[in-house]
């Protein structure tokens, strides 16, 4: 997969975040939201396994989402546009947040991280909690840029600071907090 990856960029690693417990669950509850957030200053990420001592490490269903990743350009444009001040990227809940890479461009793509190989995959969808976690209307505004799902390729730790990033796909530093919205299909496309 090295090969494939001809694109490098310089970002930055701005949160790392492990949870070994599932926060919240259920219906939004503002006592839970406020709970504590397991920042790291670094993630130990093992192929196939995921995160080490996170939740979804070595859990069969969660093998191809093991590893969330956000752009913190998209909490900065969203709190810009609820005007809330500034927002807690790791209240997200996704494990690695990161400055200068256009995140959803990496959909279903290979990457690597400072090495740790990753799969892009699925959309990390925003939930109703991040009303509360974040500010009112996060969940509505981080639809389309709330980062993505990837599996875990290949060993190796990641840590908070300069980073280099290496895609398979060219990469807009200026669209890392646009939001990517779903083709409209009609009923004949579908």
């Amino acid at each position: 997969m090295g090969e494939e990856l001809g694109y490098r960029y310089d970002v930055e690693v701005v949160g790392l975040l492990a949870s070994p417990a599932h926060r919240w669950d259920g219906r939004p509850d503002a006592a839970l939201a406020d709970g504590a957030v397991d920042r790291r200053d670094r993630l130990e990420v093992r192929a196939g396994h995921g995160i080490v001592g996170d939740r979804y490490a070595g859990r069969l269903a969660h093998r191809d989402a093991a590893v969330t990743v956000i752009a913190i350009e998209a909490l900065e444009a969203l709190a810009g546009e609820l005007g809330s001040g500034p927002l807690d990227p790791l209240a997200t809940r996704r494990n690695v947040v990161l400055r200068g890479a256009e995140v959803e461009a990496l959909r279903g793509q290979p990457f690597s991280l400072d090495g740790v190989l990753l799969a892009g995959g699925r959309p990390a969808n925003p939930c109703a909690w991040l009303d509360l976690a974040l500010a009112p209307g996060a969940h509505r505004g981080l639809r389309g840029r709330a980062g993505i799902r990837c599996a875990a390729r290949g060993d190796g730790v990641l840590v908070l600071g300069p980073a280099v990033l290496r895609s398979a796909v060219p990469l807009d530093r200026a669209r890392a907090g646009v939001a990517v919205r779903p083709i409209n299909r009609t009923a004949r496309d579908r």
